[in-house]
């Protein structure tokens, strides 16, 4: 029997990272075994990895040496940046610079980058209806994925471009959840207006990237989005009334007092609701929920995720 081929998972212990590795081990038979690359070996969520078979190494997505350590031999590799760590978009380019440098130069054959647009390809720094953030960015934490493609198509890295969507479970570690308002009552206060917004359960990210590496070659080149769903505010206020079994009204939150609420990196989620509202058709349409229960057939919808973690949300 050949030995099987190995995926070498930046982000192992995180959501995305994590959820593939979990992925490939429920899926024994299969062609793919995981490697889980960490900063930390030996922590809690590393020994837990380990514990179930997994092949734990350390890499680091600022030392390209030891990138480019944890991708020897490996067959594909599945590359993601933390913004939220450092909120550095400069660092985030060069972090995924280093990825697409250390995947062409130990001759991995599918990659897989975790990206997003580069909304200044739509909204541009001139354009007025959202300001500028950090002297070049219109919404940071999207626009360095989106720039940051380029490296990985001019060192003809084999590279499947992937877009994810909104994690409902910021609805559970991000604040994003329902919260009572003077009246007591519980209110899901977002900026999306009547628009729609993509989301999907971090887990499933993981899940549909397994069914990327599974499809191969076919992949390659190409540029795919994942969502679970494209609910509306009073829509997903309406799942979370069900689940939580009282109502929840669902308040629109003008742009620019979201960009003001003073938390870190306010100012960057209210560009991206923004642009998300804005330009509602193009961003929701390369989030094909067939395609993404195609690749993966467990997708969950918005209603699963909340039956199953309306626990764990923080209601105030």
């Amino acid at each position: 029997m050949s030995a099987k081929k190995i995926i070498a998972v930046v982000g192992a212990t995180g959501a995305q990272g994590g959820g593939l590795i979990r992925a490939i081990l429920k899926d024994p038979a299969g062609e793919f075994s995981a490697r889980a690359i960490t900063r930390d070996v030996n922590s809690e969520k590393a020994r837990a990895l380990a514990q179930l078979g997994t092949e734990v190494v350390a890499g680091d997505v600022d030392d390209e040496a030891s990138l480019k350590r944890a991708f020897a031999g490996a067959h594909g590799a599945y590359c993601v940046t933390f913004f939220w760590a450092h909120f550095s978009p400069e660092r985030e380019k060069a972090e995924a610079a280093a990825m697409a440098r250390a995947a062409k130069e130990t001759g991995v054959s599918h990659v897989i980058w975790s990206t997003l647009e580069d909304t200044r390809q739509r909204v541009p720094l001139s354009d007025p209806r959202m300001p500028t953030l950090q002297g070049s960015y219109k919404v940071p934490h999207f626009d360095a994925k989106g720039e940051a493609n380029a490296e990985f198509t001019r060192l003809g890295v084999p590279t499947t471009f992937l877009l994810t969507s909104f994690y409902w479970d910021n609805l559970i570690y991000f604040g994003m959840g329902p919260k009572r308002d003077e009246a007591g009552k519980l209110v899901l206060a977002l900026p999306m207006g009547n628009k729609k917004l993509p989301g999907i359960a971090a887990e499933d990210i993981g899940k549909c990237a397994y069914g990327i590496f599974q499809r191969g070659q076919e992949m390659v080149g190409r540029t795919v989005g994942i969502a679970g769903e494209h609910p509306t505010g009073t829509q997903m206020a309406g799942t979370l009334s069900r689940a939580i079994g009282q109502p929840v009204s669902y308040y629109p939150v003008p742009f620019d007092a979201y960009r003001s609420l003073g938390f870190p990196g306010a100012d960057d989620l209210g560009n991206m609701f923004q642009y998300k509202h804005d330009f509602e058709e193009s961003f929701c349409g390369p989030r094909n929920i067939e395609f993404s229960r195609s690749l993966n057939p467990e997708l969950q919808s918005f209603d699963d995720w909340a039956k199953a973690n309306i626990s764990r949300i923080p209601i105030q």
